[in-house]
């Protein structure tokens, strides 16, 4: 009995306009900085339409992503609200796929932008297996104090001990497929930022996702035991906002460009996979070819790394030795450099550098769960 799943960033799946550009030009979007704008009202007005232009785009694009995953289960990140998700799902992906998902899970997290988690679920597998839903339960109320968790380090960063973990949440969601139970843990950590502190965005956060993942194992070692969890079919699932590896890239196009594979010291991930808690099944892709996201700062700071995961325990790991999991690159834009062997064809109508269909990819895999 198989199972297809995936996770996928949407980037900003949004049902409100965000006006905060005309008073903090960080915020404001490159098309409306090119033009003179008298007043606020103006400016709203031109938000408004320079939102609703490029969404109709990006979302056929986020939608062509998803269906190329052919997930029974979908795991999604940076949605607005269950309004947005319904509206997303029966707009654009419905168009694509049919009879969609018709369950759909989300709940108010603590991210200050209000983008949260969400989980959608197909009534039945491909193969006709039901799927049913049992229960859901959000962890975005836990704090450092609950868990034990603070640190000097969290201390330095403004954290407070009663300040909560989660950035967003972590979001568990039982399900049965055929009759058999499975635990998907939907996350989506905190985010590198820019450097700050004499330290780069990545580095200068890092204390934060530490917590975020040494938490994420906590709940499941409360849930099923700490000597049986890994007897237990469960998945983590979503955008840690971090890298064990990424490739790194020099050359010009005109040229060529070069790829190194770097190995990081440190990472988030370490936690999660310590003592096969659990795999980054990812990982059994060829050494180049794990990536979910290109990052660039200019010429002289571009690399390719995975940020997106399926995480899946012991148990599933070994029922599922030889499965691989897919990585969705064609709704990338034009600028993203692809090692030798991996272009994809792109979806119609990418940009250069919009529209496209996230700045992430999406990850799928089968999973028999027999």
């Amino acid at each position: 009995m198989s199972l297809r799943l995936a996770t996928f960033n949407v980037e900003n799946l949004m049902n409100r306009f965000d006006y905060s550009g005309f008073r903090n030009q960080l915020h404001q979007d490159r098309t409306l900085a090119l033009f003179e704008i008298r007043n606020e009202a103006e400016y709203r007005l031109l938000e408004q339409a320079r939102t609703i232009a490029h969404a109709d785009d990006t979302r056929q694009l986020t939608a062509l992503a998803i269906a190329a995953t052919r997930a029974d289960i979908l795991c999604l990140q940076e949605v607005d609200n269950m309004e947005a998700l319904k509206a997303f799902e029966y707009g654009y992906l419905f168009k694509m796929v049919g009879q969609g998902y018709r369950q759909k899970y989300t709940t108010s997290g603590n991210d200050s932008r209000g983008i949260d988690v969400a989980v959608m679920l197909r009534a039945e597998t491909a193969h006709g297996q039901p799927i049913e839903f049992v229960r859901m339960t959000s962890h975005a109320h836990v704090t450092y104090a609950e868990f034990g968790l603070h640190t000097p380090e969290l201390a330095a960063l403004g954290e407070a001990e009663n300040e909560r973990i989660f950035r967003r949440d972590c979001l568990e969601i039982d399900v049965t497929v055929g009759g058999r139970p499975l635990t998907i843990y939907s996350v989506h950590f905190k985010s590198m930022g820019s450097p700050r502190n004499g330290l780069d965005g990545r580095e200068a956060t890092m204390p934060i996702r530490m917590a975020e993942a040494q938490a994420v194992r906590r709940i499941i070692e409360e849930r099923f035991g700490k000597d049986h969890a890994g007897a237990k079919h469960w998945v983590i699932c979503g955008d840690m906002n971090d890298y064990r590896e990424r490739v790194l890239i020099s050359g010009e196009a005109h040229s060529g460009f070069q790829f190194e594979p770097v190995v990081e010291a440190q990472s988030s991930l370490n936690v999660l996979t310590a003592g096969d808690f659990c795999e980054n099944i990812v990982e059994r892709r060829p050494e180049l070819d794990r990536w979910t996201l290109y990052h660039t700062r200019g010429p002289q700071e571009r690399h390719l790394c995975q940020l997106d995961y399926i995480l899946v325990s012991p148990a599933l790991a070994r029922r599922n030795a030889k499965a691989i999991p897919d990585i969705v690159r064609g709704g990338q834009p034009w600028r993203t450099p692809f090692p030798p062997g991996q272009e994809v064809e792109r979806y119609p109508r990418i940009g250069w550098d919009r529209p496209k269909a996230s700045d992430h990819c999406p990850v799928a895999v089968t999973l028999d769960i027999a």
